[in-house]
């Protein structure tokens, strides 16, 4: 499953209670369209960092790196490249 499916699946059945899919696009907001709250914040850093088996800085928890399916996938793609395999 690509990261970006990796990302959805878990919104879907851990933040929205949802096994029918993620119904919203990959640049939705998910403050402005309250998929996810600041508890929900946590929990996708915490998916993050054991999933993809990466160290996320207090300060990389920004709208930048986490408000949408996008932009968490860029940013689990960016840290992946600066961790050696």
């Amino acid at each position: 499953m690509t990261i970006e499916g990796q990302i959805k699946d878990f919104i879907s059945r851990n933040l929205l209670f949802n096994d029918k899919g993620f119904p919203y696009s990959e640049q939705d907001s998910f403050l402005d369209k309250g998929i996810v709250d600041s508890l929900g914040i946590m929990e996708l850093v915490a998916f993050v960092e054991e999933n993809f088996n990466l160290s996320v800085e207090n300060s990389e928890i920004t709208p930048a790196n986490f408000d949408s399916v996008a932009r968490l996938t860029e940013f689990v793609q960016r840290k992946k490249m600066e961790v050696p395999d």
